[in-house]
């Protein structure tokens, strides 16, 4: 995979654009947005993996980019769509309003926004979040010491909110696709005042749809707003809010069963679903966000950010289980329940980032504190009728009816403190070596009972970050680094004494290169990633479960590129294998994650033609399996899809784009991270008519 890299980097021919020039704003130019080449493929700097702002180059770990150009070039609108088209990470779409995502064999819990973490309390995101507001995902691949506070070693996904601009800009779009499906989304930005010391910046988004799937009808809204103020010469505060809604119809709790009661598998049309007519799922989050930024001289700033976030759900939700009979239908059973949670959130984070001189050299210093309480409310309402047989095929045609939910009754109610304390350095200890080190110190604390169990938990660690970059010359760099995180757990053992906190570590050392002016970013690593302690359930003692640590380790290699090929050729991929991933008996773990993926985007404008832009993306998976039983196993076998994209500039502000997906028709199970799974959507595709200024 090295090896490959550094043939690219000889072979490639050089661009000849001049780079795009900075912004206008001082204040501008230190906050991390999106790339000044709005049809760029990727990054000229970023934050999200060692809070200094360095080039991807320049970053010792693996980071991918999803820029905005990306996401319109191919109608990623939803946070699944993009991460299915990064680099290492696999979307489990277990359910159609749940989803979990893996990398490098763990799963992705640690999201944040513009550098501030959010924790996970489901380990899961449920609705669908829409991507109208951001101008680049980052995604992180491995421990994040630095970054992430808690967690998994698995990848940090950092979202880059959209931010006003110096000019005044606007754009709008309407997109008609398959499935009655209808998106209307705009997007304006400007000065708020005569001097331009105070601009805002305003997204909106409607969009409503059928689907391939029995029954369901999502509907989404979204709507974001942003004002920054530059208060003083050195001081900028920006205020804004996001309010995103989900109003799902004849959503699936669980998905289809995979075998019948002889072993066989089933394969069911691949608009086969479980929901009842009555079935729903909605959610709602509210995001409001603070950040003040003072210049303090001599290339030193300090940034204080406060966020409030409240995330809402209420579901009407059956769920089927059992084996169906393959000859008289029958076999499967109902589990209806109403389902509600609430969940508050509160963060702030300070921090302190600037240079100084040692030994003769210019060094890089960020240090920071952190602090975030999450509250959780969830509520179980069991319906009437659970273990109901099903008769027939009346298990997938919608018809049960819906009962009264007083069966029963059960919830959660608890809270979750983190405290965090950070420091990170990159010293410059010759022309061509950089070392980045650092250290993050947290208290993680946990109160309150989940479902008739405790969800106490209390941990408080250390942990380290170091890497090293060096130079190799002007456009190629080698690297190595080495990071941990923890995640404290609640899980008790046969004592009845909660288990110590997961623990991951992550070494890796690569490749990377920044190629015709920086307009093209290419990486290559090998990397062994370890999780230990992980709760794993071993047993009862009455009715009350208890749990043992289990340990894991991958161990694979990863090759990204993304960026300019040459003049109008923009392409975005990546490869990753797991060479290894096992458990402390030597054995397979984690079989639903395939081994090998592989996803390609690209797109060229035509130089005879140039209004016109194609291009093309196409992704591939190595089988997966799951262990239904002792003698049944599902196995989905490797697949790949194919997409194709078309945009016509009708002028200079008004273009049309077409997009197709899953070209060739091919039907595959979406995930089998559990033992029930349902269909990736069919052929499809859309039409947008898009308009800018």
């Amino acid at each position: 995979m090295l090896l490959a890299l550094s043939m690219i980097y000889a072979g490639l021919s050089h661009a000849a654009d001049t780079p795009a020039d900075a912004p206008e704003t001082p204040m501008q130019t230190v906050t991390v947005t999106g790339n000044a080449d709005d049809t760029a493929y990727t990054t000229r700097s970023t934050k999200s993996a060692g809070k200094l702002d360095l080039s991807l180059r320049e970053t010792p770990q693996s980071v991918s980019v999803v820029t905005r150009a990306l996401m319109d070039d191919f109608k990623l609108d939803n946070i699944n769509s993009v991460l299915a088209n990064s680099t290492g990470v696999t979307v489990e779409k277990v359910e159609t309003s749940r989803t979990y995502y893996t990398a490098r064999g763990f799963d992705v819990v640690n999201f944040q926004y513009d550098g501030v973490g959010m924790p996970q309390v489901f380990g899961n995101v449920q609705g669908d979040i829409d991507t109208a507001l951001y101008e680049r995902i980052d995604i992180v691949r491995g421990a994040n010491g630095l970054m992430a506070s808690t967690g998994n070693p698995s990848a940090t996904v950092n979202f880059i909110r959209k931010r006003p601009t110096a000019t005044t800009t606007a754009s709008a779009s309407v997109s008609l696709g398959s499935w009655n499906n209808r998106r209307i989304e705009g997007d304006v930005s400007t000065r708020l005042n005569e001097s331009g010391t105070v601009n805002g910046r305003a997204v909106l988004v409607g969009q409503d749809s059928d689907s391939y799937l029995d029954r369901y009808s999502p509907k989404k809204t979204v709507a974001y707003a942003v004002v920054e103020a530059q208060l003083a010469k050195d001081t900028l505060l920006t205020v804004g809010h996001s309010y995103e809604s989900n109003r799902s119809k004849g959503v699936m709790w669980g998905a289809l069963p995979l075998y019948y009661t002889d072993g066989s598998p089933t394969n069911y049309p691949v608009s086969t679903s479980t929901s009842a007519n009555w079935s729903r799922w909605d959610t709602t989050n509210n995001t409001t966000f603070a950040e003040l930024r003072q210049n303090l001289g001599q290339g030193w700033t300090v940034q204080g950010t406060l966020s409030y976030i409240t995330d809402k759900s209420d579901s009407n939700l059956l769920y089927v289980y059992g084996t169906p009979n393959k000859v008289v239908g029958g076999g499967l059973y109902s589990y209806p329940s109403q389902y509600a949670s609430n969940q508050k959130q509160t963060l702030a984070d300070i921090s302190v980032d600037g240079k100084f001189n040692l030994g003769g050299r210019q060094h890089d210093l960020s240090f920071g504190y952190s602090w975030s309480r999450s509250k959780l409310e969830d509520l179980s309402r069991y319906g009437q009728g659970i273990g109901t047989e099903m008769l027939g095929q009346t298990a997938f045609d919608g018809s049960y009816p819906m009962p009264s939910f007083d069966a029963g009754t059960e919830g959660s109610n608890y809270e979750d403190r983190r405290n965090t304390v950070y420091i990170a350095a990159r010293f410059n200890l010759a022309d061509d070596v950089k070392v980045l080190t650092g250290l993050n110190s947290t208290r993680a604390k946990s109160n309150g009972n989940a479902y008739g169990e405790s969800k106490y938990k209390s941990a408080s660690k250390t942990t380290p970050y170091v890497g090293v970059v060096y130079d190799i010359n002007r456009e190629l760099s080698a690297y190595a680094s080495h990071t941990a995180i923890f995640n404290p757990q609640s899980e008790v053992d046969a004592t009845g004494m909660p288990l110590d906190p997961v623990k991951g570590k992550t070494t890796e050392a690569g490749l990377k290169a920044a190629l015709f002016d920086n307009k093209l970013n290419a990486s290559g690593a090998i990397f062994k990633t370890q999780q230990d302690n992980t709760a794993e359930q071993a047993g009862t003692i009455g009715a009350k479960a208890y749990y043992r640590g289990v340990n894991a380790e991958s161990q694979g290699y990863e090759f990204d590129l993304s960026g300019e090929l040459s003049k109008g050729w923009q392409a975005s991929a990546g490869l990753t294998r797991l060479t290894s991933l096992k458990g402390d008996d030597g054995k397979a773990v984690r079989t639903f994650i395939p081994r090998t993926t592989l996803h390609l985007n690209t797109t060229y404008r035509i130089p005879a033609l140039p209004a016109l832009k194609v291009g093309g993306t196409l992704a591939w998976q190595s089988e997966t399996s799951v262990d239904q039983t002792d003698t049944i196993r599902t196995v989905q076998a490797s697949y790949a899809t194919l997409g194709l994209m078309a945009r016509y500039e009708i002028d200079k502000h008004l273009s049309l784009s077409v997009n197709l997906n899953n070209v060739t028709d091919n039907k595959h199970l979406t995930s089998l991270y559990w033992t029930q799974a349902y269909y990736a959507a069919p052929r499809n595709g859309s039409a947008t008519l898009a308009w800018s200024y």
